[in-house]
């Protein structure tokens, strides 16, 4: 007889802890001979909900390049961490993280993306960070390219659309896994690498001047050329440390149809099928049938060297990750004025949304992982998760019980799924202390259950300060997600 059971809590060896990026931490964009990257040449967003993060052309790349300040780029100064990495990890620990995400910034490692040695300081340092996590006994999970690249394989190659990138980026994989062979057990290849079809903050390449025909294509071309990297670092990995894990990256948009009308659930099937291509391709290790027709429609023609595609079958990912932040609305004939969610997808009625106009749908995190899980059969991580709010600093605290409900929510959501059978390795949620928001490169866009005394304008003291927040979250984990009061 069949004997039905199914968990109950989340597992003993569950990986609770947070995420960051090194262009919205680190600062020190010119200290240690680092590099100039990609993320460094995005100016701030003049409004809170406006995206800026692909608005580079060869014009503004060249005023950026002649500005040597951190005034209108914000992520050059981020919040410090290359010099606060002590005491932030030091707080991280104290809330109990099992595991931190971040990022190693390529350009801090090859300053111009294909230096004749790695840059011995840029190692250095992140020798000094893998340290400091060991002491609390923190797993590290690095993120290898979260939205920046080396600025001079723009000015070179165009970024990811030529096709030698791949060497050079293959070249400073090699380097890390063998500088931190037996220290790292987790690895991401590329960060959301589906919004590489959003243009040049993932793929590195300028393509503002061309057709949205001439975009598309440049853009999957850039994308292809980095799943073939992320094979290769797949390959380079097994090979160099064998105990380590290595997974995709996802940003994940599930999308419900505007109404049970057919040609609107066949609309957002498709919305779905373009977003899950890309974990298709590396958990898989193929390109899916199902985007022939939308290549072709779309004149968009993948040029591959022989070798491609055994490659992409060869050394598929170990592990799924992805971030969750919302779920989209889709309908057959979209207009301008539904939109919402980072101009994303439609407004969904039945939801709340953030100050950024982010829809909240914590059921959606299970409805995800419920349907990654029956897809893949492969362990999914929840890397980003997290609710970017105005918070206030009111007699030396922020009380962001908001963040808190917003949190819990997602978290029960979790469990519910981990009831369903799903198997979920962790959650770093984003990010657990204030940074240099991604999309708008704004400070007051805050994340943190640490609040960093700095403000828009690069003015404060850096000093750091914990929210109602970083308590509610060290009970969490110290409970293994049982108390979520």
């Amino acid at each position: 007889m069949y004997n039905a059971t199914f968990p109950k809590s989340f597992p003993k060896d569950f990986l609770w802890g947070g995420a960051t990026a090194a262009n919205q931490v680190e600062g020190a964009w010119r200290i240690d001979g680092k590099g100039l990257s990609t993320a460094e040449v995005v100016k701030k967003a003049d409004d809170r909900r406006q995206v800026s993060m692909s608005d580079v052309t060869a014009e503004t790349l060249k005023v950026a390049l002649a500005d040597t300040t951190d005034v209108a780029y914000p992520k050059r100064r981020g919040i410090d961490f290359y010099h606060h990495y002590q005491e932030d990890i030091a707080l991280f620990a104290e809330m109990g993280f099992k595991v931190y995400r971040f990022s190693i910034a390529w350009s801090r490692i090859f300053p111009n993306g294909e230096d004749a040695q790695p840059n011995a300081a840029g190692l250095a340092f992140y020798d000094r960070v893998l340290a400091e996590l060991a002491k609390y006994n923190i797993q590290p999970l690095i993120t290898l390219s979260h939205y920046e690249m080396p600025i001079a394989l723009t000015q070179k190659y165009n970024g990811w659309a030529g096709r030698e990138t791949i060497a050079a980026f293959n070249r400073f994989t090699e380097t890390v896994f063998q500088r931190y062979q037996g220290k790292v057990p987790y690895w991401l290849t590329f960060n959301e690498i589906n919004t590489g079809t959003w243009g040049f903050h993932e793929t590195g390449a300028i393509d503002k001047h061309l057709s949205e025909k001439e975009q598309l294509q440049i853009r999957y071309q850039s994308l292809h050329h980095q799943f073939i990297a992320s094979a290769r670092a797949t390959q380079q990995l097994h090979e160099i440390d064998p105990q380590a894990k290595i997974g995709a990256m996802l940003a994940r948009m599930q999308t419900y149809p505007g109404a049970p009308n057919p040609i609107d659930v066949r609309a957002a099937q498709l919305e779905d099928q373009k977003n899950l291509f890309f974990t298709d391709v590396q958990a898989r290790g193929e390109y899916p049938e199902y985007m022939n027709r939308y290549f072709a429609e779309n004149g968009i023609t993948i040029e591959m060297a022989n070798e491609d595609q055994a490659l992409l079958a060869a050394y598929p990912v170990d592990f799924i990750s992805f971030s969750y932040y919302m779920t989209n609305v889709t309908q057959h004939d979209q207009s301008a004025d539904s939109m919402g969610n980072m101009v994303v997808g439609g407004r969904n009625p039945y939801l709340e949304e953030s100050d950024w106009g982010w829809q909240i749908d914590p059921i959606g995190l299970r409805i995800t992982l419920n349907a990654m899980w029956d897809r893949y059969r492969k362990p999914l991580f929840v890397v980003e998760n997290g609710l970017g709010a105005l918070d206030k600093l009111e007699g030396g605290r922020v009380h962001d019980q908001y963040r808190i409900d917003y949190l819990r929510q997602h978290i029960e959501q979790m469990k519910e799924a981990i009831a369903d059978g799903v198997h979920l390795m962790g959650y770093t949620m984003w990010g657990p202390i204030d940074l240099i928001s991604f999309s708008t490169s704004e400070m007051s866009k805050r994340y943190g259950f640490i609040y960093v005394d700095q403000d828009d304008d690069g003015n404060g003291t850096l000093k750091r300060i914990k929210k109602d927040s970083f308590d509610w979250y060290r009970k969490v984990i110290a409970t293994n997600g049982e108390d979520l009061a």
